[in-house]
């Protein structure tokens, strides 16, 4: 297994992927838009050249706090689970954002107990109680 730091060149490793590592197929489009996006991030696993795992993450700063990483998704394809895949896709990207001067790593996971079982294998420390989230749809102008 190979953990890949994608880039802006890197969209034909996407023709090779398992798919159930994203949520519904890669639209090359976007594909190519976020590989070339300088503040989203994502690495891959590839088993025997196919993509089986990934993370991306979102580095951002405000005005009132220093470069932090945002974990969006982690996803590994369910028949190459429980063997070390999403952890070295996290510690991928917990290196690039302390390249970046990131000072702290953080996701909102829901509360199960295979999230906090993982988290907490890692040494993050669970920061909040309840998960809440909402959304809106937004009409085309």
């Amino acid at each position: 297994m190979d953990i890949i730091l994608t880039g802006p060149g890197d969209a034909p490793l996407f023709d090779n992927l398992h798919d159930d590592v994203f949520d519904g197929p890669i639209l090359p489009d976007l594909l190519y838009e976020y590989l070339a996006d300088p503040r989203l991030h994502m690495a891959v696993a590839r088993e025997n050249g196919q993509i089986v795992g990934m993370i991306t993450g979102l580095h951002h700063i405000h005005p009132d706090k220093p470069p932090q990483m945002w974990v969006n998704e982690l996803g590994v394809a369910t028949a190459f689970r429980r063997r070390g895949i999403a952890t070295a896709l996290m510690q991928a990207l917990t290196d690039h954002a302390r390249s970046l001067g990131c000072t702290e790593i953080w996701v909102v996971a829901d509360p199960t107990d295979e999230a906090e079982g993982f988290y907490e294998s890692l040494g993050w420390a669970r920061t909040g109680d309840r998960l809440a989230m909402f959304s809106r749809t937004l009409a085309k102008p």
